[in-house]
């Protein structure tokens, strides 16, 4: 009987592993092929209500790029240029063809980015804020799109109201609105969301840029 149940056992095990979805590996070929060594980052296409949320989220993407190993074109700057020129929106902005981007700032690929949440929601007795948004990396020597993600981010993620009774609830919510009210919680996610969004790994996010300095082999 015992051998039977340990046969069961393994041959279920063998099903689930079966069964187990497979992650399909993230194809680099047209990143690679590319080897871009500089970001023109445009300013973001903003879907959300918050009417500072691309300003925000922008401004916090140079670091996350730079320290992928990338030169990255100054977001200030290129923000004015588009200015100069009439063009004011995101939306706007990210529909200029790549060959005019090109010509204009000479970059081998432009980021962008669509931002889909940004703020705070109030509930009964809590708040949440939360950023999502998402990007893709377009060379503009030839229109190809060389990697796209989407990443998310939440003040709740590490909360544990669990067994803090109501008292603790309504203390800690009321707290978090005062905080929210006296500062701006959605840049401080949006900081956490733009380095989901623009790590470097080889697992669906960035690959490191010739800029990216190599750690010596111990």
């Amino acid at each position: 009987m015992n051998k039977l149940i340990a046969g069961f056992a393994v041959l279920t095990a063998l099903l689930l592993t079966g069964c187990a979805p497979h992650k399909k590996p993230y194809d680099y070929s047209a990143f690679r092929a590319s080897k871009p060594a500089s970001i023109l980052v445009l300013p973001a296409e903003n879907k959300a209500p918050d009417v500072n949320a691309a300003h925000s989220f922008t401004s916090l993407v140079t670091e996350p790029l730079a320290e992928a190993g990338y030169y990255v074109f100054p977001v200030a700057v290129v923000e004015e240029t588009f200015q100069q020129n009439g063009l004011t929106s995101g939306h706007d902005i990210q529909a200029v063809s790549t060959q005019r981007l090109h010509d204009i700032f000479h970059a081998d690929s432009a980021l962008y980015i669509s931002i889909t949440d940004y703020g705070t929601r109030y509930l009964v007795v809590d708040s949440s804020t939360t950023v999502s948004a998402s990007a893709r990396l377009v060379d503009l020597r030839t229109g190809k799109e060389l990697w796209q993600g989407s990443a998310t981010a939440n003040d709740a993620e590490n909360s544990n109201n669990n067994n803090a009774g109501i008292i603790g609830i309504l203390v800690s919510a009321a707290v978090k609105q005062i905080a929210n009210n006296v500062t701006d919680k959605a840049h401080t996610i949006a900081g956490v969301t733009s380095a989901r969004l623009l790590a470097q790994n080889e697992d669906g996010g960035l690959l490191a840029g010739p800029r990216r300095p190599v750690t010596a082999a111990r």
